[in-house]
C-alpha cells in the first residue's frame, strides 16, 4: 500500500480544513453538506477557508509528501490511495471518495478481499436485547467467514465488533479521527483488539481527532465498503440512519432487526422495514441476501453450531432456563463436565446464565 503524492497532498488539505469544516457545518440548518468533499483542492479551499485561503493554500505548498510517508510507516500504518494497489474497489462507488485510506493493516478487508462484508450499525443507548443481537449478528457473520464493519461507537458497533472478534472473525472498524487516536477513549481495548485481529481504517490523517461533522462523513465510507448494511437499532432522527441512507444510494442491501413499536429506539429500524428494508431475524437472513437462500442457510448453521462434539451437544440440549443437571440427564455427560461445556458456550457468546444458575441459548443466532 503507497499512496501517491497527489493524493497524499489531498488528505492534508482535509487535515488542514477539518476545523474550519466543524465550523462551517456547526451553522443552524448546516449539520451535512452535501458534495463538500466532492470539491476540488481549490474550490473546496475557498468554500472552507474563505478569506484564510490563501494561508491554507501555503500551509498546503510547504506539505512534504515523502516526510509524511515516513511518518505513516513509522507509525506502523498503512496508506492506500485511489490510484494504486489496496484501496477498497467497493469505495469507488462514492462520488466523495477520500483520497486516502490510512488503515493499520496492508489488507484493510482482510485475506478475502472480494467477498461480502456486512456493515452492522446503531444506536449508541442500546437496549440489552440490541446488544445481544448486535453480539450474535457479528459473531455469526465471523464465524461463517464474513468481515463486518462498523464504527467503534458505544452500543451496538461495539457489540458486534466484539461478536465477530469472539468467532475469530475479521472486523473493520472506521473511524472519525485518525486511526491511531482511539475514540470513544472507553474503546481503547477494543481498539487494540481490532487491530491486532482486523483493522482500523480512516480517510483522516493520523493523529487527527474527530469533529461532529467527521461522523456522518466517515458513515458514508462504511456503507461504501459494506455490500449490506444492518441496523439492529435506531432512533429517528439518527447517525445510523445516515449509513442507511448512503448504503441505498449506493445500491447496496438494507436490513433491520425489528423491534418493539413502543420504544424508541426502534423507531428507525421500525421505519426502515416499513419502507422496504429487508427484515433480519437472525444472521441467517443476512447470509441468504448474501449468497442465496440455500448457501446462506448452510452458512448459518457451521456459523451456530461449534466444532467440539461435546460442546455441541451440550448446546443443542440448552434451552430457555435449563439448569446444568437437566443438561447432564440428556446428554449423559458428568456434570463437571457440562459445567466446563457451558463455561467455554458462555465465553463464546453462545449461551447466557439466567435466574438461579440456569442458562439459556442466545436467540438470535438460532
Amino acid at each position: 500500500m503507497r499512496a501517491c503524492d497527489r493524493c497524499l497532498r489531498r488528505s492534508h488539505l482535509i487535515g488542514l480544513l477539518a476545523p474550519r469544516i466543524a465550523g462551517l457545518l456547526d451553522r443552524p440548518g448546516r449539520r451535512r453538506a452535501p458534495g463538500l468533499l466532492a470539491l476540488s483542492d481549490r474550490d473546496l479551499t475557498s468554500a472552507v477557508a474563505g478569506q484564510a485561503a490563501g494561508e491554507v493554500r501555503a500551509a498546503l505548498r510547504r506539505f512534504d509528501p515523502a516526510a509524511e510517508r515516513e511518518r505513516i510507516g513509522t507509525l506502523g500504518l498503512h496508506a492506500a490511495c485511489r490510484h494504486g494497489r489496496g484501496y477498497p474497489e467497493s469505495l469507488s462507488d462514492l462520488t466523495d471518495a477520500p483520497a486516502v485510506l490510512f488503515s493499520t493493516s496492508p489488507a484493510p478487508l482482510g485475506a478475502g478481499d472480494g467477498g461480502p462484508v456486512v456493515g452492522i450499525v446503531g444506536t449508541r443507548a442500546a437496549s440489552p436485547y440490541g446488544l445481544e443481537v448486535a453480539h450474535a449478528l457479528g459473531r455469526g457473520l465471523g464465524a461463517a467467514g464474513v468481515p463486518v464493519v462498523s464504527g467503534l461507537a458505544l452500543g451496538i458497533d461495539a457489540a458486534a465488533h466484539r461478536g465477530c472478534l469472539d468467532a475469530g472473525g475479521h472486523t473493520i472498524a472506521v473511524l472519525a479521527g485518525g486511526v491511531d487516536v482511539p475514540y470513544p477513549r472507553q474503546h481503547t481495548r477494543l481498539h487494540e483488539r481490532i487491530a491486532a485481529r482486523g483493522a482500523i481504517v480512516s480517510e483522516m490523517p493520523p493523529g487527527r481527532r474527530p469533529f461532529k461533522w467527521s461522523f456522518p462523513a466517515r458513515n458514508r465510507i462504511m456503507a461504501g465498503l459494506a455490500d449490506m448494511v444492518v441496523l439492529v437499532e435506531a432512533a429517528d432522527p439518527s447517525g445510523s440512519l445516515i449509513t442507511a441512507e448512503f448504503a441505498r444510494d449506493l445500491g447496496r442491501a438494507v436490513g433491520a432487526v425489528p423491534g418493539r413499536i413502543t420504544a424508541r429506539m426502534a423507531a428507525g429500524t421500525n421505519g426502515l422495514l416499513r419502507d422496504g428494508a429487508i427484515p433480519v431475524t437472525g444472521v441467517r437472513d443476512v447470509l441468504d441476501e448474501l449468497f442465496g437462500a440455500g448457501v446462506g442457510a448452510a452458512r448459518a448453521v457451521e456459523a451456530s453450531e461449534p466444532a467440539d462434539a461435546t460442546l455441541r451437544g451440550v448446546l443443542q440440549a440448552v434451552e430457555a432456563d435449563v439448569a446444568p443437571g437437566e443438561i447432564a440427564a440428556a446428554t449423559g455427560l458428568a456434570a463437571a463436565d457440562v459445567r466446563a461445556a457451558l463455561a467455554r458456550l458462555e465465553a463464546m457468546g453462545l449461551v447466557a446464565r439466567s435466574g438461579l444458575g440456569s442458562y439459556r441459548r442466545i436467540a438470535a443466532l438460532r
